[in-house]
């Protein structure tokens, strides 16, 4: 399971005419499901998310955690980030999980994310998303967990 943070000053997500999710300062998160990830690497990818230290404190430092900060978060599911992009020129999309079951697994991490802290927003999974977002730093990071 792997999920790209963006630390922002506002961001949103647009399926067709409908804004499906928009936040203000906080971060953007393009979650990406690979095969074999459980909700056991959910579980443990939101815990990294939400305590992942990235917001600056009083001395500049980046020290604090969402939760510290309290930002906003914006869950957005991106199929093509597993992508293999090792050799040639296409990507190949065997490393992420097959539909229903990245489906399954994100709706779990909004849900769970919903249920320990109160500004969450989300894109639709499966959809054809626009995404704009303000990068504050700019402050960009990977973050993987083992497959369970």
């Amino acid at each position: 399971m792997m999920a790209l943070l963006q630390r922002v000053l506002s961001a949103s997500v647009r399926v067709g005419a409908e804004t499906t999710g928009a936040i203000g300062p906080g971060l953007a998160v393009f979650v990406g499901v690979e095969r074999g990830d459980g909700e056991a690497a959910v579980d443990r990818l939101l815990d990294r998310v939400l305590g992942y230290r990235v917001f600056e404190d009083a001395q500049g430092r980046m020290n604090l955690s969402l939760r510290d900060a309290g930002g906003e978060l914006l869950l957005v599911p991106q199929f093509t980030l597993p992508a293999d992009t090792h050799k040639g020129m296409r990507p190949s999309f065997t490393p992420a999980a097959p539909p229903e079951q990245g489906r399954a697994l994100y709706e779990h991490m909004l849900e769970h994310a919903r249920s320990v802290f109160s500004r969450v927003q989300s894109g639709r999974f499966g959809a054809h998303m626009r995404v704009e977002l303000v990068n504050d730093g700019p402050a960009t990071f990977l973050l993987r967990t083992a497959r369970q």
